[in-house]
């Protein structure tokens, strides 16, 4: 009688945890609006100049090129391992307080608890969305085009 027991429990267990795993399936997302219908060129001001304005898009060659350039840093045409490793090793240091070159768990936790508590300003142990916002690493620092120097426009002119 025991058994009958046990394997009618076992039976009625697997029949629940069945039923609770098919009932908690997330519902599917909506799908996405139409995409607004494309506006015609004669209908802008400026008809005649819409392609003229678009800007050029780069080649993925020039953007590898310009990939490459910015990890050469010694600009010789070759990216060695320590322009590679460099920056990183920056940020390991930062992180490195007792600079044993090994971080420990201590070590990150209090770079990450000392962030945490300058963002939470009011001090109640939660960060808000604006609070969480402060978090957000800055933007990259944009380098001005190189062609407008005094040198490439001398060269220009010829």
């Amino acid at each position: 009688m025991l058994r009958f027991l046990a394997g009618a429990a076992a039976c009625f267990l697997l029949m629940s945890g069945a039923f609770l795993i098919w009932q908690s399936r997330a519902a599917e997302a909506p799908s996405l609006p139409d995409a607004p219908a494309p506006r015609l060129a004669s209908a802008l001001p400026f008809a005649g100049k819409a392609q003229a304005m678009r800007a050029p898009e780069a080649s993925p060659k020039s953007r590898e090129e310009r990939r490459f350039s910015r990890a050469d840093k010694n600009k010789d045409g070759k990216i060695e391992a320590e322009e590679i490793f460099a920056a990183r090793r920056k940020a390991f240091a930062k992180l490195d307080v007792n600079g044993n070159g090994a971080l420990s768990f201590e070590e990150w936790a209090t770079k990450t608890i000392g962030k945490f508590q300058g963002a939470d300003k009011d001090r109640n142990g939660f960060l808000t969305p604006a609070e969480y916002a402060t978090t957000a690493p800055p933007p990259p620092k944009r380098k001005l085009c190189s062609c407008s120097t005094p040198a490439n426009l001398a060269s220009n002119d010829d």
